[in-house]
This record gives structure tokens, sequence and C-alpha cells, in this order.
């Protein structure tokens, strides 16, 4: 008997994976972390991370779901019965409470810009009042948490019913209608005057820019973008087919996250120069950014509530894919659970949202470690939970799945060379977990 429904094209779940991050890890997290860490540089090591690290990974956590056809728990608890592996995917139930946490407080802000936006009070503004109006917008905790609970709501009412016939479909228009709205924005943004520098400032690496911070943080944002280290990937992957080709669907979404990611820079940064934005502007940059290039554009309104209704559909699949984790584990093999505990874990998560929903405006006094509290838990899960989830999967991969079960795996439907499965093996056991440990030590100051 199958657990769980399953995709029922490749492009389906290649858009669905891809979307998981797309929303909020491509668009909105990751051109603020490389205004805030030196641009070029940021790019660069992301890149390598990207790569080196993050796409291995993302294949070991396909491999992991797929031939155990289970959710995130329950597949290591499948490969290494009676041992204690599963607490990989308790961490990764945990975290993704917490990521979906804040991550909804953000796409309630977008909910309350696509409104604004109807309301006319985007129109007619310049550079500088856009900065003014995100500022007042993410200060006004009642409209913040609304715009939350609603965010939620929508997550919640999809995923109670299964997401994938929805989502697949929904996908295939939708995600390739938000890369030419990007096309078109890079076209506007690129022609601004002196959009140049913005260029060079993203293209460009600046060395003397790159930190030991920098590293973790790419390392973090690379895991962010691919979903990868909370086993996300290993409950969607667990919905594939036997024949579907790991390999290729993994070069595809990495491919798409990249290219999103480098697209969604080509917008903002020569946007931010040409509109005397500052780079570092942080959580609000697209928010602020967005709205003044769509001012410079004939019929710009019409072109920002498209991209705010797309952005809110990318970023609803990424909150679709963060509860289908938690719902998966706690429904197991009783479907008829699953509106049930969708709507609990969606109540738990808001209220677990509510300190990052307030921590702009009347709790920005309260702070963890110098963090306020939406920056402590995303810092907790990008660069805590994610790099150490991780770093586990790694070990578990390598070293506890037989490897007749990875070849098998890595093979099936796929005409890779085996020189390429023994060079992903090297990186699973080696590479990442060497990689990981060093970056990890080195940012607490515990190596040098």
């Amino acid at each position: 008997m199958k657990q769980r429904e399953q995709w029922s094209s490749k492009i389906g779940f290649i858009l669905a994976a891809a979307g998981s991050a797309i929303g909020l890890g491509a668009i909105w997290k990751f051109p603020y972390m490389a205004g805030t860490n030196g641009g070029g540089v940021f790019l660069l090591v992301f890149l390598l991370f990207t790569i080196i690290i993050g796409a291995p990974m993302l294949l070991a956590e396909f491999i992991i779901g797929r031939s155990t056809q289970k959710n995130a728990i329950h597949a290591y608890k499948h490969l290494a019965p009676n041992s204690k592996w599963h607490y990989i995917g308790v961490l990764g139930v945990v975290a993704s409470f917490i990521l979906l946490s804040f991550y909804s407080v953000v796409g309630g802000w977008i909910v309350t810009y696509i409104v604004k936006s109807f309301t006319g009070q985007l129109s007619n503004l310049n550079a500088n009042e856009f900065g003014v109006l995100f500022d007042e917008t993410i200060v006004n905790g009642p409209e913040v948490l609304l715009a939350q609970a609603f965010f939620l709501l929508i997550t919640i009412v999809v995923v109670q019913s299964g997401i994938q016939s929805g989502i697949e479909k929904a996908s295939k228009i939708l995600m390739p209608l938000l890369f030419i709205l990007f096309l078109v924005l890079i076209g506007r943004s690129l022609t601004l005057e002196g959009a140049l520098e913005g260029v060079r400032f993203f293209l460009m690496p600046d060395f003397s820019q790159l930190t030991s911070s920098t590293f973790l943080l790419a390392l973090g944002q690379s895991f962010f973008a691919l979903s990868v280290g909370v086993s996300i990937m290993v409950t969607y992957s667990s919905y594939l087919q036997k024949g579907e080709d790991l390999v290729k669907s993994t070069s595809s979404v990495v491919g798409l996250n990249i290219l999103i990611s480098i697209l969604a820079g080509l917008v903002i940064f020569p946007a931010v120069f040409a509109l005397g934005f500052q780079p570092d502007e942080g959580p609000g940059l697209v928010f602020v950014v967005l709205p003044a290039v769509f001012d410079q554009l004939p019929f710009g309104m019409f072109f920002l509530v498209l991209f705010l209704l797309l952005l809110l559909f990318a970023t609803l699949t990424s909150a679709f894919s963060i509860l289908e984790i938690v719902v998966s584990v706690l429904v197991r093999n009783k479907p008829t659970n699953r509106k049930k505990i969708a709507w609990i874990s969606g109540a738990i998560i808001f209220i677990l949202g509510i300190p990052s929903a307030l921590s702009f405006g009347i709790w920005s006094n309260i702070t963890i470690f110098g963090f306020i509290m939406f920056d402590f838990a995303d810092f907790l899960v990008s660069n805590m939970a994610l790099p150490i989830g991780a770093l586990f999967i790694a070990i578990f991969v390598g070293y506890r799945i037989p490897v007749s079960i990875l070849e098998d795996e890595f093979f099936q439907g796929s005409k890779a060379s085996k020189l390429l499965f023994q060079l992903w093996l090297f990186a699973v056991k080696y590479i990442i977990p060497i990689g990981i440990g060093i970056i990890f030590l080195h940012s607490l100051g515990l190596f040098s």
C-alpha cells in the first residue's frame, strides 16, 4: 500500500522542489544577505558552497526519501532500525516549526503589500517614501499578526487536503511567469542611470569584504536556498516514482535556484545604487527597492501587483513544503487525521511566530545574544539547524546506508557515470562533514 500520493510528472516535482525555496530563499533572503555581506564575494562563496556542498546534500536527501517512500522521521527508522538516527528527522521537524514561524511573518508582509497595492497606498511614492512605508508596515503589530494569520490560513487549507495535484499544476504555469517577469524587471533595472555600479557590487568580488562569518552565512544561505538540512527534500522525494532520474532532478533544482538568486540580484542591486539606497538595507530590501523599480515602469502598478501575487504563490509553495514535513510525520499512516493535525500544527506555528512578528515593533527591545526575535529565529534555523542537520545527514548517508542502496537509487533512471557516483559519495563522506565542521568551528572562534 502506498503511504502517500506521488508526483504526476518529473517537471512537476522539479518545479515544486525548486519552488520550495525560490519564494523567499532566492527572491527575499539572498539579495539582502549578499547586500549585507560584501555583494560579489558573498555570491562567489554562495555559488561554491551550493555546487560543492548543497547539491550533493540535496541528492543525498532525495535518495533517502525516494528509497524509503516514508516521512522525514520514519525514513531514517526504516534505513537504520533500532538506532538513534531518526533524531535527524526530529531535528528537521522542530526546525520546520521555527522556520515557518518567522517565514510566515514575511509571507504576511507580502499579503499586506498586495492589499496596499489594491488600495492605492503604493501609488505615487518616491524611493524614500517606500522605505518609510516598509518601516511603518513592520512595526504595526496588529496588521502584521493579521497578515501572518491569513498567510498561515492559506497554507493550512492547502496542506490539509494534500498539496501535490494543485501545487504541481499551478507551478507549471506560475513559476515560468515569475521567471519572465524577472527578465522584464532586469531589463528596466539595468537601464537605470547608475545601475552599473550595482552590477559591479554584485558580480565583482571584493575579497577585502571576506570574513569568517561570510562562510557560515553563505553556507546557511546555500542550505536555505535548496531547502536541505531539515529533511524537507526527504519528504518531497518520498512522493517520487522509482524510475525518475535523481541526478538530473538535483541538477535542475540547483540550477533553477542559482538562476533565480542571480536574477534577483540583477534586479535588486542595480536599482539599489541607481535609486540611492544602501545595499545593506536588510530584510526589507525587496519590499523597498522593487516597488521603486516598478514605479519607473509604464503600467508599473499593474506589474507590481502581478509580481506580488506571483511572489506570494512562490512563498506559499515554500510554506507548503515546510508544513508538509510536519504534517506527514504526525499523520503517519492515518490520512483521516491530516486535517486536524494541519490545523493544530498551524496554530502552534502561529503562536511561535508572534515574537518574530512583533520584534520590529513593540518587542524590538527584546533580544537574545544581540538578535531581535525575528533575526534569532532566522539564525537558529539557517546557521545552526540547517548546517547541523546537513552534517548528520551526510554522515548517515556516507557511513550508515549500504553502498548498494546508494548505487541503486543513484543510477535508477539515470545514465550518470560511475565516476560521478564516486565523486558524489566522496563529497558526502569527506568534503561535506569536514567543510561544515571547519566553518562551524571557525565561526564560533574555536578554529582559525
